[in-house]
């Protein structure tokens, strides 16, 4: 007997944890019996059957296949035994592997919140956050709305990205990837061809208050408002949407920073407006705008021309709205034209016949601005009656004046001459400051 028992194989115990192969002796609709060695027979049922791989679906009797411990035994002297676990351990080894080699998989969403995306890999929680995604995926919106940057994520359930593990916690039985981080090579080669003055077409990936954001190639960047149309662009949603192809011309390279135009792809309508607004031409316009300045008139499509507050009446304006509508078909005269600033100078009241009275009293306006000049030139305030004005000198005496040229500042008849001339350079820093403001003996 004692010889009988050396020679037997030793006694096969299955532990929990340990990670078994078998072949398949019986496969039902939601149950698999495993022959282990010949010694014991495991089961597999319920949720344990199903993993990442879709094993249970492939397997046949007859089949070598990998399962993990549960229990030693159950009530029917059955092993159980879980494919979900075993691929779960199989996920560890190739999530290592993964981050070894620096290497990318797939993440398949399956929930989204407002931080990110997450899917389930054999009982291993993998998230995406919002931050790693791609810049063709990032959800750009006005003030980081997180209702509609969720919104935008729920869109993705379901979708297949190529993403890189950045962290690993397997006792927590979690890890976080990254979609920018899986792109970084290709987004490297596409930024080393990349030049100034290059076109590309490219996508609309984000609309925002400041601009249009575009992707191409794997990169991402920004047309600044400024530059989606030659003309006044207040809100870029009206130029384009999400989705929409564009063409644009890369005008600035700062790392992976790109800045974009549209607009310089196309020919500036200024190059031709001084041939057709010459000064004294009669133009059409409509009233789009006010400013606290004057009006803003459309001549045509990305050309305005500006009504300043003097030029809209022969009686004075202080704001445009008493005069104008917005919408408002006006005539007026170009008075001037600045391709360089991009403005031209517009009058609505030339082209108004002027009264008598309205010309006297304009007349007596100007004659009065003129007498107030010349009184002004021929007696200007000395500085001896600024003192007396100021607080901070009303006890300074005559004895410190400029001289009429404001060249030279002198001192007579006061011990405390020297003094008051310190105190009065705080009024006067230079020379030249008084004679500017016109101030004499």
């Amino acid at each position: 007997m004692e010889s009988l028992m050396k020679q037997s194989p030793p006694i096969f115990r299955p532990k929990p944890g340990e990670l078994i192969e078998g072949s398949v002796v019986f496969r039902g609709k939601n149950k698999l019996l495993i022959d282990i060695h010949g010694v014991a027979v495991g089961i597999i049922s319920g949720r344990e059957l199903r993993d990442s791989f879709n094993t249970f679906k492939d397997l046949s009797v007859g089949h070598l296949v990998s399962a993990l411990v549960l229990e030693e035994e159950n009530d029917e002297g059955l092993v159980v035994m879980s494919l979900r676990m075993a691929s779960q351990r199989k996920a560890w080894d190739k999530f290592h592997k993964l981050i070894e080699n620096e290497t990318t998989m797939k993440f398949t969403a399956q929930e989204a919140n407002k931080g990110g995306l997450i899917t389930n890999i054999d009982g291993i929680r993998a998230f995406l956050p919002v931050s790693q995604l791609a810049p063709v995926n990032y959800p750009r919106v006005n003030n980081a709305d997180s209702t509609e940057i969720i919104s935008r994520l729920q869109k993705f359930i379901g979708h297949t990205f190529t993403v890189k593990i950045v962290t690993m916690d397997q006792e927590a039985g979690k890890i976080v990837v990254s979609e920018r981080d899986a792109m970084s090579e290709e987004r490297a080669k596409a930024l080393e061809g990349l030049k100034i003055g290059d076109s590309k077409d490219g996508v609309v990936s984000g609309i925002v208050k400041f601009g249009l954001f575009v992707t191409f190639e794997g990169l991402e960047g920004l047309v600044h408002i400024s530059e989606i149309a030659w003309g006044h662009v207040k809100n870029p949603a009206e130029f384009a949407e999400m989705g929409d192809q564009v063409r644009v011309k890369v005008i600035g390279v700062d790392g992976d920073k790109l800045s974009l135009s549209i607009k310089q792809l196309t020919k500036d309508p200024w190059e031709e407006v001084a041939e057709r607004y010459p000064v004294g031409k009669k133009v059409t316009g409509t009233v789009v705008r006010f400013a606290d300045y004057g009006a803003f008139m459309r001549l045509e499509k990305d050309i305005n021309g500006l009504v300043h507050l003097s030029e809209i009446s022969h009686t004075k304006v202080t704001d445009p709205a008493e005069a104008l509508t917005i919408g408002q078909k006006v005539d007026a005269q170009v008075i001037n034209i600045d391709v360089d600033e991009r403005r031209i100078g517009l009058s609505i009241k030339a082209l108004k016949p002027i009264d008598k009275e309205t010309m006297e009293r304009l007349k007596k306006e100007r004659e009065a601005e003129s007498e107030a000049k010349a009184s002004k030139e021929a007696n200007p305030t000395s500085l001896k009656e600024l003192r007396e004005a100021s607080e901070a000198n009303q006890a300074n005496e005559a004895g410190f004046i400029a001289s009429k040229t404001g060249k030279k500042y002198y001192a007579a008849g006061s011990a405390q001459a020297e003094k008051i001339k310190e105190e009065n350079r705080i009024l006067f820093k230079t020379e030249k400051e008084a004679e500017g403001a016109g101030y004499s003996a």
